[in-house]
């Protein structure tokens, strides 16, 4: 464990050529690892198109296993050989019929720590995740890397503060956010700023409220009706942005942050002290009709 760790994000276009996709995705990973970084961070999905965006069977063929699938034992020997963490979203096949949005964690040994998957699942147009995938039913993780306990959200997550809280509750310092999310294409540029902005501040607040850093890692490009909006971006414990990506650009970036504002930051500002937890019990309710 250290104080002191260096992020590496990956924000990037893909292609139709998953193969072609993962063997950037360890060029990438080889890159940022030469400039120091400890844990490293790939895009929601980013073996593939983001073929969300229709309903079609035929794309069921780009799930794998896991941990016994071709990607995850890949990237296990590349984070042996570079000694980071790597977390890597990906499409899992649980068996015939039963499909996640699941992110793995690697630890710098080699180790497969386990995996998340995705809770929240979204269907809107251009978004139509429900078809592919199973809500996960493993609850919440924390991962114990050699840099730190690392909390895995996914896209839809974020704008949940209870999975946020959760994950902080059971020893995140930092959470991560593999993303893959943009803009219709026709949307006017003003509605496309405050979009970008709500979905940047919502995960601030998670930081702030938790005390811990927030990372955020997106894809970029035209894909269907979607421009993906990259902004990828970390921010510290009081939210403020340590780092933001262009929203347009390939971002191959290393940001150093220090845990132990989390200590400082519960301190001076003890929101868990005061949780008032006797009085959340209507938060499991799906909506209060008196």
């Amino acid at each position: 464990m250290q104080n002191k760790v260096k992020i590496g994000i990956i924000q990037t276009k893909v292609s139709d050529n998953k193969e072609k996709n993962i063997e950037i995705a360890c060029e990438n990973i080889k890159k940022i690892a030469q400039n120091g970084a400890n844990i490293i961070c790939l895009q929601e999905l980013f073996a593939s198109l983001y073929f969300c965006n229709t309903e079609e069977h035929k794309n069921f063929s780009l799930a794998e296993n896991i941990p016994n699938g071709q990607t995850t034992q890949l990237f296990q020997a590349l984070a042996k050989e570079l000694n980071v963490v790597i977390i890597a979203s990906l499409f899992e096949k649980r068996t015939a019929g039963l499909y996640h949005n699941t992110t793995i964690v690697i630890n710098n040994d080699g180790n497969y720590l386990g995996k998340y998957r995705k809770q929240h699942i979204p269907d809107d147009p251009g978004f139509y995740e429900k078809f592919y995938f199973t809500p996960g039913d493993e609850g919440y993780k924390v991962f114990e890397t050699a840099f730190g306990k690392i909390g895995v959200l996914i896209c839809w997550d974020q704008w949940f503060p209870e999975a946020a809280r959760i994950t902080s509750l059971m020893g995140a310092e930092i959470l991560f956010y593999p993303t893959a999310i943009g803009w219709e294409l026709e949307t006017d540029e003003k509605t496309n700023q405050e979009q970008y902005n709500a979905w940047q501040i919502m995960q601030r607040s998670h930081a702030i409220a938790n005390g811990v850093h927030v990372v955020s890692v997106n894809r970029i490009g035209k894909e269907d009706i979607t421009q993906f909006w990259g902004g990828s971006f970390v921010a510290n414990p009081m939210g403020s942005v340590l780092y933001q990506a262009s929203h347009h650009e390939q971002c191959l970036e290393v940001i150093e942050i220090d845990t132990n504002l989390t200590e400082t930051y519960r301190t001076t500002w003890p929101f868990l002290r005061d949780r008032r937890i006797d009085t959340y019990q209507p938060i499991t309710e799906r909506y209060l009709d008196k």
